[in-house]
């Protein structure tokens, strides 16, 4: 439990709302229907939060621990920077005004008035506020915050509570939401950004899916049900709703705000400018796109300009994949040039992670267009990528490309499914048979503890050698060839026809020479394989299939 909020402590409550919104995001996408119901307020926020948090970790690149006030401002002004929609916009600023108070220290007291100094932004920031949304969902948990004479874990616990409750009431206070039975999308993910500040301050687990009809007791709340499709989701706005979305970065002075807020708010509504010293994120929805840039013009320099229309991004979530390039394509992510080397024999693209730091939406997004192709297969290789897959999935999904994201869990599982890969079949055939694939490759992996700690197979030591299966620590031993025996001995029980070992940066070969004689020792008909995989994450890896 923290009594002071620090720089780690940043880093680690952006991680974890990371987390918690991409695990979060389709539930959210699915609760969206205000303003308008296209469907993507859980993804928009991952985006900003992504964006914030690949900011933060910019801080610590250089090995050293920044100061709490340079670590706050990084976070606020990569959220301003990669905000999307008008949820990331809000967001954005509620993080700018959290980052102004807590630029001065990080005490309880500061961290109470941080989160009303970020509520009050956020109503600042939008044109016309409305309750029942993430702004009074914000508002609820500052003002409860307040209240709270405790400490920085009863501080931020309390703020997540009252989120949750006043996420709850949401549909009462607005009509869009009671018709449709929903509560407000953006107030949901906020209650995921707090769960995780909570979590991080106090050590607990408060975070995972909202049970809404518990959250208050039974009959103290209306039964208002959560989504969990997108039916509906598709369809355009009504009459009489602006038919763009306009959204885009401004470099302007602040007295030219002002005049730009009202020339966009007589343009159209959903208006929300969020950010200061010189830079702004200009969001707004119009029917005159041109006209809202121009405005932009007038009062600084815009850029990174994103025009949505309404209309046409849901027919071509509808028709899929007609306007895309044509062939199919197969992208691996994978962290080893020899890795990286094999995909390509198979036939894949390669994106080559960095080991330290797993790639973001965007740019996993990049290397899906680089393949320039209308169907792609996307082979993940490590669990943590799922969310940001899925959101940069659903961007190239919405410029018109058919993808799947086969959520391989290591490469060893990936090599299995290009294995199996036949452009010649149909898109479906082909996933199906690469899942199956992936599906039937147990996976193992050899690393070495960096420090003391707690594991399923007991507690380890720093220098010791941990065998993980299937994710999990199986074993923990003094040494790669003892360990590496123990962990393919207790695969190969379960059966299996071919051993996969993967040699990481650094690894003899004449450890797999002797894991090799010790498989056949083990299962005579089993035959082995021998790859340089050249990763630095892990000394070996191993599938058995």
């Amino acid at each position: 439990m923290l009594d002071t909020l620090d720089a780690p402590a940043v880093r680690t409550w952006c991680r974890l709302a990371l987390t918690a919104l991409g695990q979060a995001r389709e539930e959210i996408d699915a609760l969206n229907v205000y303003p308008v119901p296209d469907g993507d307020t859980g993804t928009n926020l991952y985006l900003t939060v992504e964006s914030a948090a690949v900011a933060v970790e910019d801080c610590f690149a250089d090995g050293t621990e920044p100061d709490l006030g340079t670590t706050v401002a990084a976070m606020a002004r990569g959220a301003l920077i990669g905000a999307r929609g008008n949820s990331g916009v809000i967001l954005a600023q509620l993080l700018r005004g959290m980052a102004e108070v807590l630029a001065r220290g990080g005490e309880p007291e500061h961290l109470r008035a941080a989160l009303l100094r970020a509520a009050e932004s956020a109503y600042q920031a939008v044109a016309e506020p409305v309750e029942g949304t993430l702004l009074t969902v914000a508002a609820a948990a500052a003002q409860a915050a307040a209240a709270d004479p405790g400490g920085l874990a009863e501080a931020a616990d309390t703020a997540y509570q009252a989120a949750r409750r006043a996420l709850l009431h949401t549909p009462e206070q607005l009509d869009v939401l009671a018709e449709a039975g929903v509560v407000d999308a953006g107030g949901r993910g906020l209650v995921a950004i707090l769960g995780a500040l909570s979590d991080t301050v106090t050590g607990q687990r408060p975070m995972g899916p909202v049970a809404l009809r518990q959250e208050l007791g039974a009959g103290s709340a209306p039964d208002y049900r959560v989504f969990r499709t997108c039916e509906g989701h598709e369809r355009p706005p009504g009459p009489g709703h602006p038919a763009f979305e306009v959204i885009y970065l401004l470099d302007a002075p602040d007295e030219a705000l002002p005049m730009l807020r009202s020339r966009l708010a007589s343009l159209g509504d959903s208006l929300v400018v969020g950010g200061g010293d010189g830079l702004w994120n200009i969001h707004v929805h119009v029917d005159d796109a041109g006209a809202a840039v121009e405005a932009g013009v007038e009062a600084g320099r815009p850029y990174q300009i994103r025009i949505t229309h309404f209309a046409e991004a849901a027919a071509r979530a509808g028709e899929g994949a007609t306007a895309a390039p044509q062939g199919r394509a197969v992208l691996s992510v994978v962290s080893g040039s020899g890795l990286a080397e094999l995909c390509e024999q198979a036939g894949a693209a390669v994106l080559l992670a960095d080991p330290d730091r797993p790639p973001a939406s965007a740019e996993l997004a990049e290397a899906l267009r680089r393949c320039g192709a209308r169907e792609v297969v996307l082979l993940l290789n490590d669990p943590e990528l799922r969310a940001a897959a899925g959101a940069a999935a659903d961007q190239l999904r919405e410029e018109g490309v058919r993808i799947a994201v086969l959520p391989t869990r290591s490469p060893v599982q990936g090599l299995a499914a290009l294995a199996v890969h036949e452009n010649s079949r149909r898109f479906d055939e082909d996933v199906v048979a690469m899942t199956s694939a992936a599906g039937a490759t147990r996976y193992a992996e050899l690393a070495v503890a960096e420090g003391e700690s707690w594991t399923m197979a007991g507690v380890c030591q720093a220098g010791d050698v941990l065998g993980l299966i299937d994710g999990d620590v199986a074993v923990i031993g003094p040494d790669l060839l003892g360990t590496g025996e123990v962990v393919l001995s207790r695969m190969l029980a379960a059966g299996g026809e071919l051993v996969t070992l993967v040699l990481g940066a650094g690894t003899s070969d004449g450890l797999a020479d002797q894991l090799v004689a010790h498989a056949r020792r083990q299962r005579p008909e089993v035959d082995t394989v021998v790859f340089a995989g050249g990763q630095e994450s892990a000394p070996l890896l191993i599938g058995v299939e």
